[in-house]
């Protein structure tokens, strides 16, 4: 099988757009490859310098995807930080990265342009672990051989600069030491709206935690922004963001019954009710699963230590070859 590799940043709560946007791709993914999932734990320490913080978003984010039904059984579930490998061969890339490589990397010039607009200095914030960030990730896929990186339109330049990276060491020692990746663009992969109608994003504060409370997600729900029409005006459920969110969650056999209310007339408070219905009822076992998760960090603990000890035993076989083809393995 090839192999596939995602990485998710516990930055952040996880909402109803990473599941349907990321999360179940991802696990769909594991029916046709074998896949590598990790934490990238030393990705969100760029932004985030609370210690107590980033170990809660860890446990979090594991306890999410695992709610969510990952099985740890068939895919290598890991935090990045408990693969030391990762870093030695970040520092072997590091010497076969041309800096106008990162010049060039989208975080980088956007951080820099946000600076240029508020008339500061170009470098004002903007730290090495920014900067570097290309080669950190690059380290994460080609440590695992991943034939393909799962990533959206705008990511792409991630995997292509990996591939870069493993050409030139390729090229340079003559010999296929690290696999060429290719991206996996998921254009079909749901675009979820978020309360204000603008894509779901933790940007905007638009979002809908997957594991809200019960009446915590009604009210969220509630919060949807909607037009002015009357409850006796039809509706096009095409044009609303309820109707595309409660696709996501109803069957067909629900949605057509909706679609017909729409169109017959009906306030917006019954669909909203209409929508509370079915998305409390696909949440509710992912939310005790997670609470379950979130009370037992022994076992999340477990559960990522035994993923690290898989993906250690493929790590180092890559970088012992590495060091033999460089001359530092004597």
């Amino acid at each position: 099988m090839k192999i596939a590799l995602t990485g998710v940043k516990p930055t952040g709560i996880l909402h109803i757009g990473n599941y349907f946007g990321a999360i179940k791709p991802a696990i769909e993914l594991t029916k046709d490859y074998d896949t590598r999932y990790f934490i990238a734990d030393y990705h969100a320490l760029n932004i985030m310098k609370d210690p107590q913080a980033l170990r809660e978003s860890i446990r979090e984010i594991a306890a999410g995807w695992l709610a969510a039904g990952l099985d740890p059984e068939k895919v290598i579930f890991y935090r990045q930080s408990s693969v030391p490998e990762t870093f030695e061969l970040t520092t072997i890339l590091m010497a076969f990265t041309p800096k106008g490589l990162m010049n060039r990397a989208h975080a980088y010039k956007a951080a820099l342009d946000k600076n240029i607009e508020k008339n500061e200095d170009a470098d004002a914030g903007i730290n090495m672990g920014l900067f570097t960030y290309p080669v950190l990730m690059a380290a994460d896929i080609l440590l695992f051989d991943a034939d393909v990186v799962p990533v959206g339109r705008d990511q792409t330049q991630h995997v292509e600069m990996a591939a870069d990276i493993a050409g030139a060491i390729n090229y340079t020692y003559k010999k296929e030491l690290l696999k060429i990746p290719q991206a996996s663009v998921q254009d079909s992969v749901a675009v979820v709206p978020g309360l204000d109608g603008r894509k779901m994003s933790k940007s905007y504060g638009n979002t809908i935690p997957l594991f809200s409370s019960e009446k915590d997600l009604r009210k969220l729900i509630m919060r949807i922004v909607t037009n002015s029409q009357g409850v006796e005006e039809p509706k096009d459920p095409d044009s609303s963001q309820i109707f595309m969110i409660y696709k996501l969650f109803a069957t067909a056999e629900e949605q057509s019954a909706l679609r017909a209310r729409y169109r017959g007339g009906m306030g917006w408070g019954e669909a909203k009710e209409e929508l509370f219905r079915v998305v409390n009822r696909e949440l509710t076992p992912l939310r005790n699963r997670f609470n379950e998760f979130v009370a037992d960090p022994k076992k999340l603990d477990d559960i990522l230590s035994g993923g690290a000890q898989k993906a250690r035993a493929i790590a180092s076989k890559t970088v012992m070859r590495l060091r033999a083809a460089c001359g530092i393995q004597l």
